[in-house]
């Protein structure tokens, strides 16, 4: 018995180190767009104004952000970290890091395969 307990801590040693660092994690939470002042790029915990603009919704905090986003064309726009490209951010699927920092991706599949340093 006394080597097989002896046996079992050898194996956990090699192998919860490998298993932890291979383990699944995303690196961002997904964020729903009406908790995200689109102009400061920061989450909320309550929904933001809503702003309509040629038929797409996107959200600001405060008056000002509401103005900024219905008159500034690059206010509403961000690059995917995944692919570089341009996406617009009332369409775009957002996510949060553990630090509260927010990107916008083109596709949920980019949410997933972003990692830290693609930043």
């Amino acid at each position: 018995m006394k080597q097989f307990m002896k046996l079992l801590a050898v194996l956990a040693i090699i192998v919860l180190p490998f298993g932890a660092a291979h383990a699944e994690s995303p690196a961002l939470k997904k964020v729903e767009p009406q908790f995200v002042c689109m102009v400061n790029n920061a989450v909320f915990d309550k929904p933001q104004i809503p702003v309509e603009v040629s038929g797409k919704t996107y959200y600001g905090c405060c008056s000002m952000c509401k103005e900024r986003l219905a008159k500034d064309t690059s206010a509403r726009m961000a690059t995917d970290p995944v692919s570089g490209k341009s996406v617009d951010k009332a369409s775009a699927v957002i996510g949060e890091d553990a630090a509260g920092a927010v990107y916008y991706f083109e596709s949920e599949a980019n949410l997933k395969a972003y990692t830290p340093a693609q930043k």
